[in-house]
């Protein structure tokens, strides 16, 4: 059926992708696979200590922190596989996880990308991914599907289109990888496999979820920590994907909206947080698509 490569992204957490490793050995040894590490922004070579867990890996070590996107593309070049399997360092796969994928990837020509059904890790029962809704380009919003839902078997024989990829988990083909292009390196972090998603659907082919294959999430189910830095990608990414795949009636009302609705709701929620920090963040993200075009690589951060 031909040889899958495996593309994970490490940023110090060799602890964390060694047990993924651990994963692969215990699920997937004697495949047709090949398992690519990409270790992203390292101060220190973690070969070794990878290597002792799944000897023949490829290391590929980038000292400059290149982002989700940035890390699977340079994993992208050293792979030789037919299929591209895109999988979180945070993730611990199941039996037969790859064949399913595989398999369901050749069962449906259409569907360029294909993400399987993600349960959470710390509660195996609880589903965090089954698919997502289309997006609302008007207020930039979509929502998951089976989202914290008991996982019940209810999606165990179902593959079907779906509006985005979960970027913890996607497999696609090769050759309609050469056809769409790589991951757009425009966002560092969030929104970027929502962007890529709409690069295959500009080429014709449909974004996919299974339930035939699950993987678990090591994700916090409670809501991840505040930070300025994921305030200020959040606010910049969300405006910059709407510019980048909505068509411009739409995106001019999303900008009335966000600017008037959105933005300020965001900025009092902060002050009543007593959150300045978070607010100047937020300031900044906004301002960035003002002075910036929608296919411009400048982060606005130092990376």
């Amino acid at each position: 059926m031909g040889l899958v490569s495996i593309i994970t992204v490490n940023y110090h957490q060799a602890a964390l992708t060694a047990d993924f490793l651990h994963s692969i050995i215990r699920f997937a040894q004697g495949k047709a696979l090949e398992v690519i590490v990409v270790d992203n922004g390292a101060t220190v070579d973690n070969e070794d200590v990878f290597k002792a867990v799944f000897p023949d890996l490829i290391y590929i070590r980038s000292q400059e922190n290149l982002g989700f996107a940035g890390g699977n593309n340079l994993g992208i070049q050293h792979a030789t596989g037919d299929y591209l399997l895109f999988l979180n360092n945070d993730t611990e796969i199941t039996a037969g996880f790859i064949e399913k994928l595989r398999d369901e990837l050749e069962r449906h020509p259409d569907i360029g990308l294909l993400s399987p059904l993600i349960l959470y890790h710390e509660d195996k029962t609880k589903i965090q991914y089954a698919g997502y809704t289309p997006m609302n380009y008007l207020t930039g919003r979509n929502s998951g599907v089976g989202t914290m839902d008991e996982d019940n078997g209810q999606y165990d024989h179902l593959t079907t289109e779906t509006g985005y990829c979960h970027g913890a988990a996607m497999i696609c083909r090769r050759k309609d990888l050469e056809r769409v292009g790589l991951m757009p390196e425009h966002f560092f972090l969030y929104y970027e496999e929502l962007d890529w998603c709409e690069q295959f659907k500009r080429a014709g082919l449909k974004i996919g979820f299974t339930g035939k294959a699950k993987i678990y999430h090591k994700e916090s189910m409670s809501v991840g920590k505040e930070s300025p830095l994921k305030t200020y990608f959040m606010v910049r990414n969300r405006w910059l994907f709407i510019r980048r795949n909505a068509q411009w009636p739409s995106t001019v009302i999303f900008c009335c909206y966000y600017l008037t609705v959105a933005i300020p709701v965001l900025l009092v929620k902060y002050l009543l947080k007593g959150k300045p920090n978070l607010i100047t963040a937020a300031l900044r993200g906004v301002w960035w698509n003002f002075t910036h075009s929608k296919n411009s690589k400048d982060l606005g951060i130092k990376r």
